[in-house]
């Protein structure tokens, strides 16, 4: 009897998948294969850290952000309007009670009115889009259309309602047909009534702007000239809360994204985001600001928000951050009065004195128009880079550089060397009296007085 013994034998061969290396077309990329074993590449971080610091560079040297100027106005602008439903649409009004309707994507005016005999206060474009609201020094509201008139016809309001005070604020609800004023008292309006369906006041004399909640969309917010902050419901017959600080708020903005928090603009040159369960103290207090904070609009995304101030620039905050990660300014920019960041988080716009409407991107280095698929992922890979090495100082001190005028760079080292000098004051006072009589007080409690409720 014979065995046939088989040896069992392994042979490697190499094998390759043409479509792991050949181009498809011509114009195609050559494909590299990569082998991502650490051991395999000692110098990994080093080259990134060059990358890092080469986009970062890169940045600065591409970071032009003004887009474009819009002039037309014979007064300087004093409010502007966002369209509800169309990006390239906006409504500004001027201090001689004009109102233009801009066409953002060809710079140009379509459409000119004579919506006021004085100052245009406030405008909004009601939430379908179909008509907007303005209020001016004349003591009247009037709702105008949407679309220009016909060949033919004048050009006439759709409504005018006489008050019998000067009005200084106009909002519109997010859902309803029901937008608020503000003037000498706070008043709820249905479009259907010549008179406000309900009034709040709390022993102010007048308020200078009005804000509905854009997710609790029965919530507003109001600024009154006693320095004070009202929140109300408009469910409820009185205001919900009161808080009054040092100095007095101009304006507010609700948070798009997080329901119960606001940031205010105060004459005490700073930004306060508040949590309005909480009005004791502000979350984050945000400085850099040389001279009054005049208006604050939020991001669609909620994640940053623009100023406006009376030092002729505008900062660009993250709305936890204290400090700017940007500021734009011209030589020729005047004070500026309002802003507003665009529905597509893409675009900030500005109103100034010197009558001109400017567009500014938000990211100042972001390239205009389509990107190609390979430009889109260099974009996020020098992104993430920028990202992983920002804490490191050359880095940083490249990332945080900006050119300022002269005066504003004088104005900060000035309000640097007084607040340091209020500390130093603070911890002598302290240190020379009896111990626990003089307590320490945080940054965040000096501008709260009180809350009201």
């Amino acid at each position: 009897m014979f065995f046939h013994f088989i040896d069992t034998m392994k042979v490697k061969v190499l094998s390759r998948n043409p479509d792991d290396f050949v181009r498809e077309t011509k114009l195609d990329i050559q494909r590299v294969p990569r082998n991502y074993d650490p051991t395999l590449h000692p110098f990994e971080l080093s080259r990134e850290y060059t990358r890092a610091l080469n986009a970062t560079k890169l940045e600065r040297v591409f970071a032009k952000p003004f887009v474009a100027s819009l002039d037309g106005h014979r007064d300087g602008v004093n409010c502007m309007a966002k369209h509800t439903k169309s990006l390239s649409t906006l409504l500004s009004g001027s201090c001689d009670g004009q109102v233009k309707v801009w066409n953002l994507t060809k710079h140009e005016c379509v459409r000119t009115l004579q919506a006021h005999e004085s100052f245009v206060r406030g405008m909004v474009v009601r939430y379908c889009g179909t008509s907007f609201f303005t209020v001016g020094e004349d003591k009247t509201i009037k709702q105008w259309k949407m679309e220009a008139p016909g060949y033919g016809e004048e050009e006439e309001p759709l409504k005018t309602i006489l008050g019998k005070t000067v009005f200084t604020g106009v909002d519109h609800h997010w859902k309803d047909g029901v937008f608020a004023t503000c003037g000498q008292q706070v008043d709820i309006w249905d479009e259907q009534r010549s008179s406000p369906i309900r009034s709040f006041t709390w022993g102010v004399d007048s308020f200078s702007s009005v804000r509905f909640n854009p997710v609790q969309t029965e919530l507003l917010g109001s600024c009154a000239s006693d320095r004070s902050i009202v929140l109300y419901d408009m469910r409820e017959a009185a205001p919900l809360k009161k808080v009054i600080m040092t100095m007095r708020t101009n304006t507010l903005s609700w948070n798009p994204m997080e329901a119960y928090y606001f940031t205010c603009a105060n004459e005490d040159y700073n930004l306060y985001t508040y949590d309005m369960r909480f009005l004791d103290r502000p979350i984050v207090v945000h400085t850099d600001h040389v001279s009054a904070v005049l208006d604050v609009d939020y991001s669609p995304t909620g994640q940053e928000f623009v100023s406006a101030s009376f030092d002729k620039t505008i900062r660009i905050f993250r709305k936890d951050g204290s400090n700017s990660r940007e500021v734009y300014h011209t030589k020729r920019m005047q004070h500026v009065i309002c802003v507003k960041w665009s529905s597509d988080s893409k675009y900030i716009l500005s109103g100034s004195d010197e009558m001109n409407i400017r567009l500014w991107k938000a990211s100042a280095s972001e390239k205009l128009g389509v990107l190609v698929p390979r430009e889109r992922q260099a974009v996020n890979y020098n992104q993430k880079l920028k990202e992983k090495f920002q804490h490191f100082p050359q880095i940083r001190r490249i990332a945080r550089h900006r050119h300022l005028p002269k005066l504003i760079y004088r104005q900060t080292k000035e309000l640097n060397i007084m607040k340091e000098a209020r500390r130093r004051k603070e911890r002598n006072v302290r240190k020379h009296s009896k111990p626990g009589s003089v307590p320490p007080v945080s940054e965040k409690d000096k501008p709260v007085v009180a809350v009201v409720q």
